[in-house]
């Protein structure tokens, strides 16, 4: 079977009976998978290389900002100061899992980590919202928007 090329992908291609890939000649007889299937495979080209790995991310600047080395930070999610050198780079992607492992340790939440610089967010708030619960957090963005709807006089 020829191997479609990059350019294909981006358009969509027909890939024959999966059976004979899977099994080396089954038929339709043994399973359903058989016939032929077109694939369209979004592959976006035009992704710039500083985001291969999920684009820019505010690791270094929390690790920072909690004043911990990336030994620190390491050890406080068992892994190597390497590893965090890394996803601070973008040389790894700061994946769903290594965002549940480092925002506990860095005392702050996954979204943070991903869209806020903390130098930049006044840290009362920061605070506030890094310790509470969820019922809190429910309770602190309801009165926020109450006085963003209905403004004060300070």
């Amino acid at each position: 079977m020829p191997v479609a090329s990059h350019s294909a992908f981006a358009e969509g291609v027909s890939i024959p009976c999966l059976s004979h890939i899977v099994g080396g000649g089954a038929s339709p007889d043994f399973h359903s998978l058989c016939g032929e299937i077109t694939l369209a495979i979004c592959d976006n080209l035009d992704m710039e290389p500083d985001n291969k790995n999920g684009g820019p991310n505010f690791l270094r600047a929390w690790r920072l900002y909690r004043q911990m080395t990336q030994e620190q930070l390491a050890e406080a999610v068992n892994t190597s100061a390497n590893m965090i050198q890394y996803l601070e780079t973008g040389e790894r992607g700061l994946s769903a899992k290594w965002l549940r492992r480092l925002a506990p340790a860095l005392d702050t939440t996954p979204g943070l980590l991903l869209e806020h610089d903390p130098h930049q967010l006044d840290s009362d708030i920061i605070e506030i919202w890094a310790h509470a619960g969820t019922r809190e957090r429910r309770q602190i963005s309801d009165i926020a928007r109450t006085i963003l709807r209905t403004g004060t006089n300070d």
